[in-house]
C-alpha cells in the first residue's frame, strides 16, 4: 500500500460521500484504525478537528518511540546546558575562546545537519538518526577527555552537542517529517504541540539534575571540574540510548522514494522554503544572544547564583516553556498559525529586554519567568506550518534546511554575546539586542505569510489536492491576491 493511500481517499471524498455521524458517545474521538498506518480504501470522512489536549495520536508504536527519543534528548540537551559554558570556563577558556567554542559548536551541526537531513528521506530516516546519535557519543566523549582548545573545537565541528538547550542535530528536521507522515494533517499540530511539551519538561529534568547533581558532587568533596564532566558523560550515554531507541523504530516513518529530485531534496517548494529559511535564520541569531548556556552565566556572575539555583531557574522556565508550547495548540485552531506565532511572540520578547534591568536577582528570574511563560507558542505553531507548506517527499528537506538556517543564525551570535555576558559594562545589551531583532522577526513573519494558509485553514474544497501538502502554484495564487511579492 502507498503510505497516506488511506488518509487520501478520506480528504478527497466529497460532501455527498459522507454518512451520517454516529450518535455521540465516548467513542467518538476515537479515530478510526491505528494511526500510525491508515487502512487501505477506507471510505468513512474524517471525523471534525476538534482542538483538544489528549495525546491520542500518541498510540502507535512510532509515535511513542519518537516521543521516547525526544524525552531523552531534550534531557540531555537541558542539562549539558547548565554546565557547557562553566565547565569551559573552569578548564582555562575565556570569554573569546568560549564564543569560538560555542560557534563552532553551532555552525558545525549546520554542516552536518545539512548533509544528513537533504537526504535523509533517500538515505533512510532511522539510519540519519542513527548517525546523529553516534555523533552525540562523539562530541561529549571528546568534551570528557581532551582540555586542548582545538581538539575541543574540532569536536564541537564535527560532533553534536547542545549549547543552547534546544535541538541541534538531524533528529528534529527528521523527527518532524515522521510524525507528520504518519498522524496526517488533521493532527499535525496537535502532535508537534505535545511534542513540543514533552521536550521542554525534559529540558526542564535536565537542567534541574545538572543543577543538583553538580551542587551535590561538589558538597561531597569532588572537584567543580568533575562535577562538570559527570554532566557531559551522562550525556555521551544518552546517545548510546537514543541509537539503541531509534533502531526499533519500524519502516512506516519512512516515506517513498521521491520520483522528482533537485538540489538539496526540494523541487516545488524551493521558493518558500528559502523565504522561511531567512527569517528563521534572523530569529535565531537574536535568541543565540540569550541561549540557555549565556543566561545561567548571566545569574551566576550577574546575581552570584549557585549551580543548584540555576537549575532550579531555568527548571521553572522549561516547565512554563511546556505550557505555553500546550496552548499554543488549542491557540492555532482558533485563530490560525501565522497568528499564533506572532500575537504571543511579540509580548515575550518585550519582557526580554526587561530582564537584564530588574533591580534584584529574584524580579529578573521572575520577568524571565513570564517570558517563558509565552516564548514557546511559536514553537509548535512553527514547525507545523513548515511541514503543511510543503510537500510529504519535501519534509526532511525542508525542516533540515529551515533548521539549518536557524542553526546558522544562532552560531554567530553567541561569539559576540559571549565576551558581552562576561563584561561587566555590557551585560544587559545581549538581552536588548536579542529582544528587538525578535520583534523585527515578528514582524516580517506576519507581513510575508498572513495570506499563505496551510491546508487545514483553508477548507476542504481549496483544503488538499495534494494531501500533506500545500502546492507551490496555489500559494502564488495567494500572493497574487493579497500576499507577499
Amino acid at each position: 500500500m502507498v503510505p497516506g493511500a488511506g488518509r487520501r481517499g478520506r480528504i478527497l471524498s466529497g460532501p455527498t460521500d459522507r454518512t451520517p455521524p454516529a450518535p455521540a458517545g465516548p467513542t467518538d474521538r476515537t479515530p478510526p484504525g491505528p494511526l500510525d498506518q491508515a487502512p487501505p480504501g477506507d471510505p468513512r470522512p474524517p471525523a471534525p478537528v476538534r482542538p483538544r489536549f489528549s495525546p491520542s495520536f500518541a498510540f502507535g508504536r512510532d509515535t511513542r518511540l519518537l516521543f521516547a527519543a525526544r524525552v531523552v534528548r531534550m534531557a540531555a540537551y537541558g542539562g549539558v546546558s547548565v554546565v557547557l559554558v562553566l565547565y569551559l570556563t573552569a578548564i582555562g577558556l575565556d570569554g573569546f575562546r568560549v564564543g569560538v567554542v560555542l560557534a563552532a559548536t553551532l555552525l558545525g551541526d549546520a554542516l552536518i545537519s545539512l548533509l544528513l537531513t537533504t537526504r535523509a528521506d533517500r538515505f533512510g530516516r532511522r539510519r540519519t538518526l542513527v548517525i546523529g546519535a553516534a555523533l552525540m557519543v562523539l562530541a561529549g566523549a571528546v568534551f570528557v577527555a581532551s582540555r586542548d582548545f582545538w581538539v575541543v573545537v574540532i569536536s564541537a565541528t564535527i560532533g553534536v552537542i547542545s549549547p543552547s538547550g534546544n535541538e541541534v542535530g538531524p533528529f528534529l528536521a527528521v523527527e518532524q517529517a515522521s510524525l507528520s507522515h504518519i498522524v496526517g494533517d488533521e493532527r499535525r499540530i496537535t502532535a508537534f504541540g505535545w511534542y513540543t511539551v514533552a521536550g521542554a519538561l525534559a529540558t526542564a529534568c535536565g537542567t534541574l539534575a545538572a543543577g543538583l547533581g553538580v551542587q551535590s558532587l561538589v558538597g561531597s568533596g569532588a572537584g567543580t571540574i568533575d562535577a562538570y564532566r559527570a554532566v557531559i558523560v551522562a550525556y555521551a550515554l544518552a546517545g548510546f540510548l537514543l541509537a539503541g531507541i531509534f533502531f526499533f523504530l519500524t519502516p512506516a516513518i519512512e516515506t517513498p522514494t521521491p520520483s522528482r529530485t533537485s538540489r538539496f531534496g526540494l523541487h516545488k517548494s524551493q521558493g518558500v522554503v528559502l523565504r522561511l529559511s531567512m527569517l528563521f535564520a534572523l530569529d535565531a541569531f537574536a535568541g543565540g544572544f540569550v541561549i540557555q548556556s549565556l543566561v545561567a552565566f548571566w545569574f551566576s556572575t550577574h546575581w552570584g547564583l549557585q549551580p543548584a539555583v540555576l537549575g532550579g531557574i531555568l527548571f521553572v522556565a522549561n516547565v512554563l516553556a511546556a505550557g505555553s508550547a500546550l496552548a499554543a495548540t488549542w491557540l492555532a485552531h482558533r485563530i490560525g498559525l501565522i497568528e499564533t506565532m506572532v500575537y504571543t511572540h511579540l509580548p515575550s520578547n518585550v519582557l526580554l529586554i526587561l530582564v537584564p534591568f530588574m533591580p534584584t536577582a529574584g524580579l529578573a528570574a521572575l520577568v524571565f519567568f513570564l517570558r517563558m511563560s509565552i516564548s514557546q507558542m511559536d514553537v509548535p505553531t512553527r514547525q507545523s506550518y513548515t511541514m503543511a507548506v510543503v510537500e510529504p517527499d519535501e519534509r526532511s528537506a525542508a525542516a533540515g534546511i529551515t533548521g539549518i538556517a536557524r542553526t546558522l543564525g544562532v552560531g554567530v551570535s553567541p561569539f559576540i554575546a559571549a565576551p558581552l555576558a562576561a563584561s561587566v559594562a555590557y551585560t544587559a545589551v545581549p538581552f536588548v539586542i536579542a529582544g528587538s531583532l525578535k520583534i523585527v522577526y515578528d514582524l516580517l513573519v506576519f507581513r510575508a505569510f498572513r495570506h499563505v494558509r496551510p491546508p487545514e485553514e483553508r477548507g476542504a474544497t481549496q483544503g488538499a489536492a495534494e494531501p500533506g501538502g500545500v502546492e507551490p502554484e496555489g500559494l502564488e495564487r495567494e500572493d497574487e491576491s493579497g500576499g507577499p511579492t
